[in-house]
């Protein structure tokens, strides 16, 4: 397995580093949920559910609805069913993008630590500290391909 993987679909731009258990994506511009469901796609089939992740929005503009939302929500809460879910630091810089994240916070139900910062270096920090206070070993992530697969 690479190491670190690269990928972009306009406009979102993310890195998947294996070695250190970090997702970290970038939105720039009008950010949609079929955007939003391909770099969770890459995220689940690259086995990164359980590495803690950045999402930074302070580029981006949001073309989410309700039922978008909604939507989001039910595949968060269907991985958390089958993997583990590392922490997420979600960097909303204005009001709606932070009202967005709470509301996907809320949705997502998932079991895991999620918490909204404005800007990355703060959520790089935050991150940081929950893999210090983290007791898990930090193993290969498992394997979800075949299980998906039989969904």
């Amino acid at each position: 397995m690479a190491k670190v993987e690269v990928g972009r679909n306009m406009p979102i731009e993310w890195t998947i580093n294996h070695s250190s258990r970090l997702v970290t994506a970038v939105s720039n511009g009008e950010v949609s949920r079929i955007e939003i469901e391909d770099y969770l796609d890459k995220v689940v089939t690259s086995d990164a559910l359980p590495y803690a992740k950045i999402f930074d929005t302070t580029g981006a503009t949001l073309a989410l609805d309700d039922e978008d939302m909604m939507s989001l929500g039910a595949r968060i809460r269907a991985y958390d069913g089958i993997s583990d879910m590392g922490p997420l630091a979600l960097v909303a810089s204005s009001a709606e993008s932070h009202d967005r994240a709470r509301q996907f916070a809320n949705l997502g139900g998932a079991n895991r630590l999620i918490r909204i910062l404005s800007a990355v270096g703060a959520a790089q920090r935050w991150l940081e500290a929950q893999s210090k206070a983290d007791d898990r070993p930090a193993g290969p992530a498992p394997r979800l391909r075949g299980l998906l697969m039989t969904l």
